[in-house]
């Protein structure tokens, strides 16, 4: 099988509080998925998300949470929801941290605004 976008993970909001909560990480693939052991099949929900690139190491990736946070909070958009990051360059496709790209998204409430 080969992926057919980026791969990703979708996160509970407990998982952040509370250091415990559902976690579910994933590769989009067009060929159909036999579940074998935890893999199964799965589709992920559209959402309404705000969201912000990362650029860099996961290891400092709260930094852009926090902005991506103060954001959404700031103009009154939150939503409860999974938080979502899709892994659109890592270390899969280069050695170089500097060019490793995530994209956070935080669940908001539609504002109709496309930006």
């Amino acid at each position: 099988m080969r992926p057919c976008g980026p791969a990703g993970g979708i996160f509970a909001g407990e998982l952040w509080a509370d250091e415990r909560g559902e976690a579910t990480l994933f590769i989009p693939t067009a060929a159909e998925i036999q579940p074998l052991g935890r893999v199964e099949p799965a589709v992920v929900p559209g959402a309404e998300l705000s969201v912000i690139v990362h650029a860099g190491s996961p290891a400092d990736l709260d930094r852009s949470y926090g902005v991506l946070a103060a954001y959404v909070s700031s103009h009154a958009l939150r939503v409860d929801g999974p938080i979502r990051e899709y892994y659109m360059v890592g270390r899969q496709d280069t050695a170089d941290e500097s060019a490793w790209r995530t994209e956070v998204g935080w669940p908001i409430f539609s504002t109709g605004a496309a930006t």
